[in-house]
């Protein structure tokens, strides 16, 4: 197979292309093309993976009036102008967007090109760029069910795939024993495991901060991911607490330790929520009040709504919230867990490479 993949801006876009890209390596010869831009997060993390790396110069549509809209229509047409050249030469079987802005010009050329298309939709409510370029590609793939209404008079082109980073999780082969042990956790305690995102989130770290008296008080314990950025000036107020409580700025290989841990505290990307539900993990979630159309909390309200999962909207949260809601969760740990289990997709990435594959044989 030879294929062309392009997203990028966040982690939420590209892990999933790397999931999804790594079942194809698994399962067949491939040849792959990745297409972003040099300031996301790809053109560091897709090289980084050893995955042949091109670049185009485009930018998002601002959402009220702007010059700058201007200047991106610009940059678009230039970029088609690019990725037509880059597709000629690659000639792939099939080309597909993972969300971003990014993906725009690169699918939008490639449907008009003839080549076969297909866009995954992580979120329940999808961005500008996979809204646009569902008039044009041959398949739309959703991560959460009832979605594709918002896909309108081209839902007939949806189909419930759930989100690739899932299989990866899934496929972990962890001791869990082992995971704690690492971090010098004891058996026997409820492990809370705290992130909220790559660069951490301000408002979780306050409320950990106001909560941590009383969850000291608890027979806890806790992984705290403050953030890079955060991490010296939390650990200064927090001061000094016992050693099952651990702060940590970032960690590389979270998955391991979620699948040792029996509460999860975060905020509800879509990629968050797929390994959460892989892994029949109860939540906490505090969705992000600051992306677009509040996409973070409709993510969640599957999760809420079926029980696995405990909203805290972070206008509402504060350290005795969230102590309120650790108990809350920790006293309904199995029902919880048994309602995430019911909602996880662990066969995504190989149900999209099938579906890659019926693509390209109706091509054929």
């Amino acid at each position: 197979m030879r294929i062309v993949v392009s997203g990028g801006g966040t982690g939420g876009h590209i892990y999933p292309a790397l999931a999804m890209i790594r079942e194809i390596e698994r399962r067949m010869p491939c040849e792959v093309l990745y297409i972003g831009t040099e300031n996301g997060l790809e053109a560091d993390i897709v090289r980084r993976a050893g995955i042949p790396f091109e670049s185009i110069e485009i930018s998002g549509i601002r959402r009220s009036l702007s010059f700058e809209n201007v200047k991106t229509g610009i940059r678009f047409l230039k970029s088609v102008t690019r990725v037509r050249k880059m597709l000629r030469k690659f000639n792939p079987d099939i080309v597909v967007g993972t969300g971003g802005f990014v993906c725009g010009p690169v699918l939008y050329t490639a449907a008009k090109m003839g080549y076969k298309t297909l866009v995954h939709e992580q979120n329940s409510l999808p961005g500008i760029t996979n809204k646009f370029l569902a008039r044009y590609v041959d398949r739309v793939a959703l991560s959460f069910k009832g979605s594709g209404h918002h896909f309108g008079k081209n839902e007939v082109k949806t189909v419930l795939i759930g989100n690739p980073r899932a299989s990866e999780v899934a496929d972990l082969q962890v001791d869990p024993v082992i995971e704690r042990q690492r971090y010098g956790f004891e058996e026997g305690r409820p492990l809370v495991v705290v992130y909220g995102g790559s660069r951490g989130a301000p408002a979780i770290n306050q409320a950990i901060i106001e909560m941590m008296p009383k969850f000291i008080q608890m027979d806890w314990s806790m992984l705290f991911v403050t953030g890079q950025v955060h991490f010296e000036e939390i650990t200064r107020q927090i001061g000094t607490v016992p050693e099952r409580i651990q702060l940590r700025p970032f960690v590389y290989d979270l998955p391991n330790i979620l699948k040792a841990s029996q509460l999860v505290i975060s905020r509800s990307g879509a990629s968050t929520l797929a390994e959460l539900t892989t892994l029949g993990l109860p939540s906490i979630l505090i969705p992000s009040p600051y992306v677009t159309e509040n996409h973070q909390e409709v993510n969640a309200s599957s999760l809420v709504e079926t029980g696995a999962s405990l909203l805290v909207r972070e206008a509402e949260l504060t350290g005795e919230t969230l102590f309120d809601a650790c108990k809350t969760a920790l006293a309904n740990q199995e029902a919880m867990s048994q309602a995430a289990f019911a909602l996880g997709m662990p066969n995504a990435s190989s149900d999209l490479v099938d579906e890659l594959n019926r693509l390209i044989q109706q091509k054929n």
